[in-house]
């Protein structure tokens, strides 16, 4: 319900730019605008922003900045749930191949001089022609061009109503236009920025690019053209700006962050989370009456990966090996111990909670006396005298490679964990050069699908995200079926089948289930948290302290 005090905030917010007592400078230009500290939202990313273009929103740090500001068609709300965006309805054909989407009207893009004397104008559904032809250019090279690869065409009906013709009835495709890759972005901009569309986006979201020195500082600023406004009529962001720092450090961020120097955190790191958290997960008493900590489920899969491609030699090519140390180690405890209890154990498969085709199916839990009968089976079949894997690491997972280390030494597997960085890493996984590797997989889209698209050969790595080169005909003649079949109920069992082959071959080592961690000042209000972890700022505001 929205109360008085509320609507007084609320109605505060709209007026922060006439009050002063923080200067923001959000050019280079002589030119200072003064705002009050409760109208700039202000975290830290760790890595260097890459690219502020759509067709490139590829990992978590791009995602987060290009939520702010660009729209697509439809958008996942905090629920999962399809709702719409620039679309304000569609419709689906009988055969579940035709969609047909009708925009809103009074969408602007970002000003920019490409638009000539009004600096701006208003989306048409040829727009998200030219987009999703871009998504697709060769030339281009987006990572998301996977994105659309179920489409047989699309066109602009006219300039309110944009149509997509599917190959044949994907039940998913609705989740996947979700994707800030899908979003929409204009013609006349992109051809004049050219190769700097990147730095100098222009969208139609709450927010645009104000200000980016690369590795030090990113501003964005309120579009006060946006199209959306609250449940109370108030448009829509609250926000006057958003300031982003690219500390590299964890602890560093943590005391910006204890300071007053950050209103958000979002991450968990083993350099703070025993000042921040006790072992049950809740935060310490210390911290109760200055900040707020939130947590939800999220659809994420942290797991360690074995490449099984035949003929490549080593133990980890032995399902007895891989199936030793999935029960080689107790999750529970390395969750409490070493999360403080952030995230659930993952017992149950490679499929995480959150998902309605989720099972709760049995996969590996803690049995040291099997993975000892395992291993002694694998020594007496190859006549191995010990047996030795190697883990690839970055920095961020090594206490719990350390554990894992630990624990199967005890049921007679040595471990070497080697320790490179999350560059190498990427490409050493991609590339089929490390046995086995630390990995997670984040949902793109709430469809079990997107979690076991990782096991369909079609999508050995580098080409897909089958980084195991994992190979089986059963697991491929359902995944086939699953990605043809309407009827949920009928897909989910195709999906808990495929799993229940995963936990078998166990070409995986699934760790835990992650939890969406974060944590703000007490005057910050409006964060919200979802399964797959979106940073939404367009309602979010700040109160003075």
């Amino acid at each position: 319900m929205q109360t008085k005090n509320t609507t007084k905030i609320k109605e505060r917010l709209g007026k922060l730019s006439s009050i002063g007592s923080l200067i923001l400078l959000l050019s280079c230009s002589k030119t200072v605008k003064k705002y009050d500290d409760t109208a700039v939202f202000r975290y830290n990313e760790h890595a260097n922003i890459t690219s502020l273009d759509p067709a490139f929103a590829k990992d978590q740090r791009n995602i987060w900045v290009v939520q702010q500001l660009f729209n697509g068609l439809v958008c996942l709300n905090d629920s999962l749930e399809v709702a719409p965006d620039i679309a304000k309805r569609w419709e689906v054909s009988e055969q579940g191949k035709r969609y047909t989407f009708t925009l809103k009207k009074g969408v602007f893009f970002h000003k920019h001089a490409a638009f000539g004397a009004s600096e701006t104008r208003e989306v048409q559904a040829a727009d998200f022609a030219y987009s999703f032809d871009r998504l697709t250019d060769p030339k281009v090279a987006s990572p998301g061009r996977w994105v659309l690869q179920q489409v047989a065409d699309y066109k602009a009906v006219n300039d309110s109503t944009f149509q997509i013709r599917l190959k044949q009835a994907f039940p998913p495709f609705l989740g996947l236009l979700a994707m800030k890759y899908c979003s929409v972005v204009p013609k006349e901009v992109v051809a004049q920025e050219g190769d700097e569309f990147r730095a100098n986006p222009i969208g139609t979201g709450p927010f645009y690019k104000k200000l980016w020195v690369e590795n030090t500082k990113l501003v964005l600023r309120k579009h006060k053209q946006y199209f959306e406004r609250d449940s109370v009529g108030q448009q829509l962001p609250y926000l006057e700006a958003v300031a982003i720092t690219f500390l590299p450090d964890k602890q560093s961020e943590f005391l910006q962050f204890i300071q007053g120097k950050l209103d958000f955190m979002k991450s968990l790191d083993a350099s703070y989370k025993d000042d921040l958290l006790a072992p049950d997960g809740q935060l310490k008493e210390k911290y109760r009456a200055a900040i707020t900590m939130q947590t939800g489920a999220y659809l994420n899969t942290e797991y360690l990966g074995c490449f099984v491609e035949k003929n490549r030699g080593g133990a980890i090519q032995s399902k007895k090996i891989r199936q030793a140390i999935n029960y080689g180690f107790d999750r529970v405890k390395m969750i409490r111990f070493l999360r403080n209890g952030i995230g659930s154990p993952a017992v149950h498969g490679f499929v995480p909670r959150g998902l309605p085709s989720f099972n709760g199916q049995r996969g590996y839990d803690y049995q040291p006396d099997k993975a000892r009968e395992l291993v002694a089976a694998y020594k007496s079949e190859t006549g191995e005298q010990e047996v030795k894997v190697t883990v690839t690491t970055n920095s961020n997972y090594l206490d719990i490679c350390e554990y894992i280390q630990r624990e199967l030494q005890k049921v007679g597997i040595e471990v070497a964990v080697n320790v490179v960085p999350p560059s190498a890493l990427r490409q050493g996984k991609a590339n089929g050069k490390l046995p086995v590797f630390r990995a997670s997989w984040i949902a793109d889209y709430p469809d079990a699908e997107n979690y076991l698209s990782l096991f369909y050969s079609k999508n050995w790595s580098p080409n897909g995200p089958n980084y195991t080169h994992f190979s089986n005909d059963t697991y491929d003649v359902l995944y086939e079926k699953a990605i043809r079949e309407p009827r949920a109920e009928e897909r989910y069992l195709y999906y808990q089948k495929m799993d229940s082959i995963i936990i078998d071959e166990a070409p995986v080592i699934p760790l835990y289930y992650d939890q969406v961690v974060r944590f703000t000042h007490k005057n910050v209000k409006g964060v919200t948290v979802n399964p797959i972890d979106l940073l939404k700022l367009k309602q979010v505001y700040k109160l003075p302290k």
